[in-house]
């Protein structure tokens, strides 16, 4: 997705960069690959958040566990911060009704479809697990209470709170429009920056950084759940982050701050993201549990020192990819187009590969490297071919 001109009733609007803003279509692609990643190591690890899982025999599990923690300090919430950039434009260009009718045919129905066709595929053979200890309990379970009592959309939680973001940004937006109008204000966004216009970064980045990590502490203080059942949000530990996140990408947007983010930028994330990480890593090892504990003092340094890494990492992810990946070829366009699709489809690969390897008797990280070599291009290609369906392509 790229900025496109703003209508040629608004001649005050800045053109946006010309042409695609193509690494951001590649960031999205490593992204998603992360995501399938990130679900081949919960199905082999010890983190039973999966639709199939193999609980680990042996210390690889811990690896394994380790990589689904790190990406989730950052990957989701990166999401979100891309997501949020092109909601203005989308915005911009098709009014408020075009807006939210596209967005809710291309977030609301992927998730039903998830939600009613693609779960009771992923839920099939813990079913009959399910009824087992319903009969040992001298009660009965028909499958359309089990698709209740078991309810959550599985990765779509994504498209759900993206959906939520998005809407509430229109309605914020339809506020504010009507207050100018009754003001006599103008209601056309102003003109964007140009692409050489000086950006104002340092400040403001430590400022989020430290305001984010305080957040996020008080946040896990008053709402220590670590799942919100049926919403099915996996992570409410980080709904702070991601809100953020969203809301600095619709700024990023009017500001043009994503062109505008000076490269040395990626270092001081790189500066930042390292010791984060050592930090978070050590403060894990000193304080143990209690580093989780909502609102301790450790649990406040973990948070401080995981923000740091997160952030840190966002940067140096930008940069770089703007710097060296800002070219499209047919290989990365196939990449880019079937992004989306994969990430809502990826689940049937993912499930469909565990059960045919079920067999196989390896160590957890030996079958994690074998199960994403096969899965990252299995998924391509059943997002391939799903979108070459007629009339796919508008939802996927």
């Amino acid at each position: 997705m790229t900025p496109r001109p703003a209508p040629a009733h608004a001649p005050d609007a800045a053109p946006p960069r010309a042409g695609r803003l193509y690494y951001v279509d590649h960031l999205r692609v490593a992204l998603t690959v992360l995501v399938v990643l990130h679900h081949v190591a919960l199905t082999y690890g010890n983190i039973p958040v999966w639709f199939y899982t193999e609980p680990a025999q042996d210390p690889s599990g811990g690896l394994l566990d380790l990589f689904v923690i790190l990406n989730q300090t950052f990957f989701m919430g990166l999401f979100f911060l891309l997501s949020g950039y092109f909601v203005p434009g989308g915005r911009d260009r098709r009014g408020r009704r075009g807006f939210v009718r596209e967005r809710l045919v291309r977030l609301g129905v992927p998730f039903l479809l998830f939600a009613l066709l693609l779960r009771p595929v992923l839920t099939a053979h813990t079913y009959p697990l399910w009824v087992e200890g319903a009969a040992a309990e001298g009660a009965e379970l028909p499958y359309w209470l089990y698709y209740l009592l078991s309810f959550d959309p599985g990765p779509l939680w994504f498209v759900e709170v993206l959906l939520v973001l998005t809407l509430a940004y229109v309605m914020v937006r339809d506020v504010r429009e009507r207050r100018a109008r009754r003001r006599g204000a103008p209601v056309e966004p102003s003109a964007r920056p140009a692409d050489s216009a000086p950006l104002r970064w340092f400040v403001p980045v430590v400022a989020f950084t430290v305001g984010l990590a305080l957040v996020s502490f008080l946040w896990r203080w008053v709402n220590p759940a670590p799942y919100w059942p049926f919403v099915g949000l996996p992570s409410p530990d980080y709904l702070p982050q991601y809100v953020a996140l969203f809301t600095v990408g619709v700024l990023a947007f009017r500001g043009n701050w994503f062109t505008r983010l000076p490269s040395r930028a990626g270092w001081y994330g790189l500066a930042t993201a390292v010791p984060g990480l050592a930090a978070s890593l050590a403060a894990f090892v000193l304080f143990g549990e209690d580093s989780g504990v909502p609102g301790t003092a450790p649990a406040l340094v973990q948070m401080v020192a995981e923000s740091f890494f997160a952030v840190g990492a966002m940067l140096v992810l930008m940069v770089f990819f703007r710097r060296f990946l800002d070219r499209r070829t047919r290989c990365t366009g196939f990449l880019a187009d079937n992004a989306f699709a994969v990430y809502v489809l990826h689940p049937l690969v993912l499930v469909g590969l565990g059960l045919a390897l079920s067999g196989w008797d390896a160590v957890a990280a030996v079958k994690f490297l074998g199960a994403a070599a096969l899965a990252v291009p299995a998924c391509w290609a059943l997002a391939a071919a799903v979108r070459a369906v007629p009339g796919a392509e508008r939802v996927l």
